[in-house]
């Protein structure tokens, strides 16, 4: 079986192409941030969707979206201009749905997970 679930943000806009017979094909990035790292590590991944899915991406989702990915991996290879043959693995989209709203903060401030109000600690119930 080859089933993947992951969670993140985009890298990039979605490019959409169309192939010569009218279908759809996008590619886009992700940034997976490892939950274990005590360097805050981030695994950049190629994804690949087609069709509707392909055509959902280029309308609705743009860099910076957090976005959860079902889908399966793919392993590619090809031979460089150099020569040297090549491969790589990356994801294609089964489904996509959107994780979050895009932050309205500026790129450059500092990003945090919480958004809601703090909590006074005599008001905690336990």
């Amino acid at each position: 079986m080859n089933k993947i679930f992951i969670s993140g943000n985009l890298t990039r806009d979605p490019e959409v192409r169309y192939t010569q017979n009218g279908k759809a094909v996008a590619k886009m990035g992700i940034a997976v941030k490892r939950i274990y790292s005590k360097e805050n590590e981030v695994d950049f991944f190629n994804m690949t969707a087609w069709e509707k899915i392909a055509e959902f991406c280029g309308k609705y989702l743009t860099k910076g979206s957090r976005v959860l990915v079902e889908g399966r991996l793919q392993t590619y290879s090809y031979e460089g201009k150099d020569g040297v043959k090549r491969s790589g693995v990356e994801i294609w989209i089964d489904n996509i749905e959107f994780a979050g709203r895009k932050s309205e903060k500026k790129a450059d401030e500092p990003q945090d997970e919480f958004d809601g109000e703090p909590v006074d600690d005599d008001d905690m119930p336990f």
